[in-house]
């Protein structure tokens, strides 16, 4: 009998796809429109008189970013390398044109409004893919010089400085961090020299030392970090709040629903702070659930960027490495918010939070992994030597038997 194959849907077989890279992003996605449903019913029921606004509005995003996944993963990986350049002009492009018309939230200009749209864009989101996509073709283009010389090495990072102006400029800190971070890290897999990281880490430190008390609500943001309980009803209230919802979900959480924090206590409970209602109604067992299905996503992404890598796949391997970074890093910064290891920042939950934006570019990201992991197993595949049918097998094994009797 020939040996059993398994199913191309199933974990980890030789199917055409990753399918634990599918199963945690469409975990997250499920799990996020639940979360957002139950945080967002005191908030709407409130605001429009219909306490499942925010929930409908996520649906249709939702359904909305599985049709652009769809499309994306349809779309062959050479033409994400050849358009590179032009989607790096878009992205600081639009950088720029959200602070010239850019739609003022809460002191920060980061949303463009789209007319027709119920949908207003996120410049720093759709910016961080094409820099993502630009720089996976950079690589892939100059890797031997970005290995040896200082000034393949710095180009990338010039281009990086510039984005990190117009989002200093907006203001969009934590879009600055998760930028800067994957693309040092992508650098950093293409095999430049560490000791150059060592260089940048101490000037970026002085720099960052620098921005963080250059304005007093900054200062403010961090005293309030290190000890919220000193002002807790005004610079650390946002913070006390989230620790409080952590605090009440204790080992299995109050039970979905039925969060106490987001009755209007919580600010951004079904955006930012969407994870401390999560801990609050799951509890320690769901966070913990949650922070796995990250986990599994990124190392996922990263086993197929080492797949393409291997395979001599370089763009392949190098935008798989960046998404995974970029997910990665926001999901760690918006956690670590949450539960008071970090500063605020305005940061989404990647697949999570409430917000279009947020949920289409992560939906085209997960959808570019899954392209280069179709494609390099169909790379794989066509360098493989083809295997002799059972048929075949026993012909040649009683002409060897044959010769062995003559």
């Amino acid at each position: 009998m020939s040996p059993r194959r398994q199913s191309p849907a199933t974990p980890g077989g030789e199917g055409p796809f990753d399918a634990w890279l599918l199963v945690a992003a469409l975990s997250l996605l499920l799990i996020g429109w639940v979360m957002v449903t139950s945080a967002s019913t005191g908030v709407a029921s409130s605001l429009t008189g219909n306490p499942y606004y925010f929930s409908l509005r996520h649906g249709a995003f939702v359904l909305l970013t599985l049709v652009v996944a769809t499309g994306v993963a349809c779309v062959p990986l050479a033409w994400w390398r050849a358009n590179g350049p032009l989607l790096l002009v878009v992205g600081l492009g639009l950088l720029v044109l959200v602070l010239l018309v850019g739609r003022e939230v809460n002191g920060s200009r980061r949303w463009i409004a789209l007319p027709g749209f119920p949908l207003n864009l996120q410049a720093s989101e759709v910016a961080k893919l094409c820099l993502i996509i630009y720089l996976a073709g950079y690589l892939e283009r100059f890797l031997p010089q970005v290995r040896r010389e200082w000034g393949a090495f710095l180009r990338p990072l010039v281009i990086m400085l510039v984005a990190a102006g117009l989002l200093i400029l907006e203001p969009d800190y934590g879009a600055v961090v998760v930028i800067g971070g994957c693309m040092m890290g992508m650098l950093l897999m293409a095999g430049a020299p560490l000791w150059r990281f060592g260089l940048l880490l101490v000037l970026v430190g002085l720099a960052g030392a620098y921005l963080a008390v250059a304005e007093p609500y900054r200062v403010a943001r961090l005293t309030s970090f290190a000890d919220p309980w000193a002002d807790q009803f005004a610079s650390g209230y946002q913070l006390t709040q989230s620790l409080i919802a952590f605090g009440r979900g204790h080992w299995l959480g109050m039970g979905l629903g039925n969060s106490i924090q987001k009755l209007f206590y919580l600010p951004e409970a079904h955006t930012d702070f969407v994870f401390a209602v999560l801990a609050e109604e799951l509890g320690l067992v769901g966070a913990i659930a949650v922070i796995g299905l990250f986990l599994l996503l990124v190392v996922r992404a990263l086993v197929v960027g080492r797949r393409a890598e291997l395979a001599r796949l370089p763009f392949a391997a190098y935008l798989s490495y960046g998404i995974a970074f970029v997910i990665g890093a926001q999901a760690f910064i918006n956690i670590a918010v949450s539960s008071g290891m970090l500063p605020t920042k305005g940061l989404t939950l990647p697949l999570l939070s409430y917000g279009g934006s947020s949920l289409l570019v992560c939906g085209a990201m997960v959808a570019l992994v899954l392209r280069a992991d179709i494609e390099t197993r169909r790379f794989q595949r066509r360098l493989r030597p083809a295997r002799p049918t059972s048929r075949e097998s026993a012909g040649r094994t009683g002409s060897a038997k044959r010769a062995r009797s003559l």
